[in-house]
């Protein structure tokens, strides 16, 4: 049976569905059995970081209101050997599960996947605690800036009341010249804030994001130091789940 990581922040605008985007296309390229679900509910856009956006036609909410069996929703990334990826729905209104439901449509997941990468809301909220149902572990995405830590360690602790008790964190966006400085906190100040474990850090780079945006994930441009060190990061995260 496969593993739930549960991919979050403490406020948008960090990078967390790109990260899930590029850590599911390592997974995939390794041809481990991976899972994307989108669980950022009314706002969803994995689908467009990975140039699945036209292949879209049925999302999470329609397996979970009955409408189809969800091997009719999960989308295939063609380009790898296992991704899929399981959207969600850009209506609230027509996602009205209820966590009892989140957690059997979670179970069907890792029924068939060797992982499953939940790419939830940002911040604290009803959809956080919808998507963060029966998960086995979770990596907190925070940018080297005050605000978007200290919504990371709330964060933090929303999830450990959860019961959530494998929680990481990676720190992305960084630009070296600033951090230290005073003007941003660095990873010592980081790291004394979250009191759990840093698997990664991940440069501020123009092109992860380009790629992004062209449904290309950066890591599939083989042998540049962003694909090694994502290459790192999911090594650990295997570790942890």
């Amino acid at each position: 049976m496969g593993k739930i990581l549960f991919v979050s922040s403490g406020k948008g605008g960090v990078g967390k569905s790109v990260f899930t985007a590029n850590l599911g296309a390592v997974y995939g390229e390794r041809g481990i059995r991976v899972a994307l679900v989108d669980m950022n509910i009314g706002l969803r856009n994995l689908d467009i970081y990975l140039g699945l956006q036209d292949n879209v036609v049925f999302d999470a909410a329609d397996v979970l209101n009955g409408v189809v069996p969800l091997s009719k929703a999960l989308v295939r990334d063609r380009r790898m050997q296992n991704l899929y990826l399981l959207a969600t729905t850009q209506r609230k209104e027509k996602f009205n599960a209820v966590e009892s439901h989140v957690a059997d449509l979670y179970r069907q997941l890792k029924d068939q996947f060797d992982i499953v990468i939940v790419d939830g809301p940002a911040g604290v909220n009803r959809e956080l605690h919808l998507a963060a149902t029966a998960v086995d572990a979770a990596v907190i995405i925070t940018t080297p800036e005050y605000v978007s830590l200290r919504d990371a360690d709330m964060m933090d602790q929303t999830l450990r009341a959860r019961g959530i008790a494998k929680r990481v964190y990676v720190i992305n966006k960084v630009n070296r010249q600033y951090m230290g400085t005073g003007a941003l906190p660095g990873v010592e100040k980081i790291s004394a804030v979250m009191k759990v474990p840093l698997v990664g850090v991940i440069q501020s780079d123009d092109a992860i994001h380009l790629a992004a945006n062209r449904g290309i994930p950066i890591v599939m441009q083989r042998g540049n130091y962003i694909e090694r060190n994502f290459e790192k990061i999911a090594d650990r995260l295997l570790e942890v789940v």
